[in-house]
């Protein structure tokens, strides 16, 4: 594990007491945090994106502002619904974002998670889907943005344009030369892995996986990683894909930490969601002492180079700043951890 960072639901509404946590709290509090970030070394900052519900739903004005504020970190998303997406607009957001920030971009896309509506990328005006979860949708979305980021010409130029037509197709603009390294599947299964590996992606491994056979999640989740990374290598693809796990991991350092987490520790869980009974990931929550013991335990966790940590976004940016320092002072050096002053970004070779 060379890297760390947090990865944020964005939640914001009622927090009890009367007391109201507002959209614009939340991005402000996102871009504060990820500037506390930065100076402390951790490697990344990413945002989950869900539309119709009060959390993130266009990262990208986010990300920017967070660009232009910050100097090291890597900032993304964890993941955007291809779903939802015109692949070429977000081409051109993604590349803007990735020259502002001068390639820290790390953009996770996949199919999404499930929606608080009824196939609500419809309202959008994206139909036509035939898998009744959009799957088959957001596979073409991507094709068509992968196409768009690689500098592919997508528009035949007008010859008679006064604004520079002449002959042959035409590329989006802008364009970012590095973005193609820096994209991320999410996977919640090892088809979707492989299918990833093969097509030349890094791996964002989803914080749940739609299997259940008694099998503990870090090793099902180790066992989808080998997979993507065998798929990669058997394509022909050059270098080495980048693989991230997400983890709710909270040191116990002071007496607040207990309070809030102290007897949170807790196994994997078991559910059902999108119709499949699938595994979820355990919460560590331990002395640090304990909490390296158990993570150098988990083979998931060793396996991937990034570690994303689920962090209580409501609880504020004070907190959630202590919880960050107290990972990277007591415990993410023993997991072989590299500050953001070490490791910038991660291009593949």
């Amino acid at each position: 594990m060379q890297r760390f960072g947090t990865l944020s639901f964005g939640h914001y509404g009622p927090l009890g007491g009367g007391h109201i946590l507002t959209a614009r709290d939340s991005m402000h509090q996102a871009i504060d945090l990820a500037q506390g970030m930065d100076e402390l070394g951790a490697n990344g900052i990413y945002f989950r994106v869900h539309h119709f519900a009060r959390q993130q739903s266009s990262p990208m004005p986010l990300l920017a502002a967070i660009a232009a504020k910050t100097e090291r970190i890597e900032m993304g998303t964890g993941v955007i619904d291809m779903r939802y997406e015109n692949p070429l607009y977000l081409a051109e957001e993604a590349a803007a974002v990735d020259l502002i920030s001068d390639g820290r971009l790390a953009l996770g896309v996949s199919r999404g998670s499930p929606e608080t509506v009824v196939r609500g990328y419809e309202a959008f005006g994206y139909t036509g889907a035939k898998d009744e979860r959009g799957a088959d949708l957001a596979r073409e979305h991507f094709d068509r943005f992968l196409d768009a980021i690689d500098g592919k010409g997508l528009a035949q130029r007008d010859a008679s344009s006064p604004f520079g037509g002449g002959s042959g197709m035409q590329q989006i603009e802008p364009h970012s030369p590095g973005l193609r390294s820096r994209v991320w599947w999410g996977a919640g299964n090892r088809d979707s892995a492989e299918w990833a590996g093969r097509a030349g992606v890094n791996l964002m491994s989803s914080t749940l996986l739609t299997e259940a056979d008694g099998t503990p999640f870090d090793i099902l989740q180790a066992r989808q990683i080998d997979a993507f990374r065998s798929a990669w290598k058997d394509a022909g693809h050059a270098g080495e894909p980048r693989v991230s796990v997400s983890r709710s991991v909270f040191p116990l350092v002071t007496a607040e930490d207990h309070m809030y987490f102290g007897g949170r520790q807790e196994g994997d869980g078991i559910g059902y969601i999108d119709g499949f009974r699938s595994t979820f990931g355990k919460t560590y929550a331990a002395e640090p002492d304990a909490l390296i013991e158990q993570l150098q335990a988990d083979a998931a966790v060793m396996s991937a180079d990034t570690l994303m940590l689920t962090i209580p976004s409501q609880l504020g940016v004070e907190f959630n700043l202590r919880v960050v320092e107290s990972f990277a002072t007591h415990v993410a050096p023993a997991l072989g951890w590299k500050s953001n002053r070490e490791v910038k970004g991660g291009s593949l070779p």
